[in-house]
């Protein structure tokens, strides 16, 4: 066999499928997208617009160059909505789907794919898993869809209030962000509605939790324990919610252009909103680009942390950020082991979390720069809070994104896509690996730190 050959060639891992699988999602959303009959008009969007918007769906990030509700027609929403169930519960997850229905068995490198999308440790029951996940997305999105047609339906009428109803429990629980309000609104003008911010709160905070913890939660009254992994998501995904809701009303509460003119109950109501939507939801209840400077990057930081790993969220995630800040602990205190829940971190999990922590921190300060060159005409802090938006798929904006350039609107695209897949899949998947041989172990010596 000649060296070089195709038959030589490694078949794919893991990583390259994923991000191939994605790609050829946002491939067949572009080219439905940009057809005249999925825009109001009836006019193409352009091949730049439409691949944005499919990437921004499939990618479940909400960011848009074009408003959702107005500038698409109901084809091109309803493809908006396929792409964002698509990409919100995994293709794999809808492959095994079909592939359970007509009675084929799954394999083990399509396993092997399942558990690097959905972040599992382990083979074991990720079949089950992806059944879980499934029923619970449409049982979740269906009692969602329901209680909003009770606020929509009154609001617009049977027929749109339906349409409203689904769409936006679909995108919610996904942690989307698109919206058919229209007029780049999003939910601000029920900014006083108790009874629609509490169901896109639940919705949204639910998919952002992570699969298998929500699976997890439903199994509580049974099995009576929670396992290491959730009690450490939802110890960090309460601390994130609270500090948000304390920091942001706090710095909010006298802007006249966020939640100055509101009374003290919708104040608090649009803070702990705020608080949330940043983990990667992407809706807004007030007006994002009138945020002061300070509550900005407060809320960059949020969504560069995301959501949890197994989730439709983006972001370094919250079990990164938990590892990170106890190892720092760990060194400072001079301590041998980093212990959470009288646990020890394995030192593969901490490796793993810096890595992460390093490779985002490094592709957000690259895009920036790059965007920032491209369209200097914006400010700096606005161009690193949709760079950051668009990196932990989250959807809110300073207002620049229609405004971008054609190659800022591609940067941001790659931007969303890389947050998607996960920058250390995605890594993964570029990199060349050689095949594994025993390493050559060198001395130590010793160098400065600090």
């Amino acid at each position: 066999m000649m060296k070089g050959s195709p038959l030589d060639e490694k078949p794919m891992n893991p990583a390259q499928i994923l991000v191939l699988g994605f790609s050829t999602i946002i491939f067949l959303g572009m080219v439905f997208l940009n057809l005249p009959i999925a825009t109001a008009s009836l006019k193409s969007p352009g091949l730049t617009d439409a691949l944005f918007t499919a990437t921004s769906a499939v990618c479940v990030t909400g960011l848009v160059v074009a408003d959702t509700g107005t500038y698409w027609s109901p084809f091109g929403q309803g493809v908006i909505l396929l792409l964002i169930q698509i990409g919100g519960i995994g293709f794999m997850s809808m492959a095994t789907f079909w592939a359970l229905l007509i009675g084929r068995k799954i394999g083990l490198k399509n396993r092997m794919i399942m558990q690097e999308a959905f972040n599992q440790s382990s083979l074991s029951g990720i079949v089950r898993l992806v059944k879980y996940v499934l029923i619970l997305t449409l049982v979740v999105e269906g009692i969602g869809a329901l209680l909003l047609s009770g606020f929509f339906i009154p609001l617009y009428g049977v027929g749109k209030g339906i349409l409203f109803s689904i769409f936006h429990s679909v995108s919610a629980y996904c942690n989307a962000g698109f919206d058919l309000i229209g007029g780049f609104r999003s939910f601000t003008p029920f900014v006083g509605s108790p009874y629609l911010n509490f169901v896109i709160l639940t919705l949204l905070i639910l998919g952002g939790l992570g699969f298998s913890v929500v699976v997890e939660l439903l199994g509580l009254p049974k099995s009576h324990r929670i396992s290491f992994h959730s009690k450490v998501v939802l110890s960090v995904t309460g601390l994130l919610l609270g500090l948000g809701f304390i920091v942001i009303l706090a710095l909010e509460y006298h802007n006249p252009a966020t939640l100055g003119d509101l009374n003290f109950g919708q104040k608090i109501l649009a803070a702990f909103f705020q608080s949330a939507t940043p983990r990667t939801a992407g809706f807004n209840t007030v007006d994002t680009g009138g945020l002061r400077d300070a509550t900005k990057f407060f809320v960059i930081m949020l969504m560069f942390i995301g959501g949890s790993p197994g989730s439709t969220a983006g972001g370094i995630k919250t079990t990164t950020l938990a590892i990170i800040l106890l190892s720092v602990k760990t060194i400072v205190m001079g301590q041998r082991d980093t212990v959470i829940f009288k646990k020890r971190i394995r030192s593969e999990a901490m490796s793993r979390a810096f890595v992460i922590f390093t490779v985002s921190l490094m592709l957000v300060m690259l895009m920036v720069l790059l965007i920032g060159l491209v369209s200097p005409e914006h400010e700096f802090l606005d161009v690193l809070f949709e760079t950051v938006s668009a990196f932990g798929t989250v959807g809110l904006s300073a207002g620049i994104t229609p405004e971008l350039s054609t190659i800022g609107k591609l940067l941001v695209v790659l931007t969303m896509f890389a947050g998607r897949v996960g920058p250390l899949t995605l890594v993964v998947a570029l990199a060349h690996r050689r095949k594994r041989i025993e390493p050559i172990r060198f001395p130590e010596d010793k160098i400065s730190v600090g």
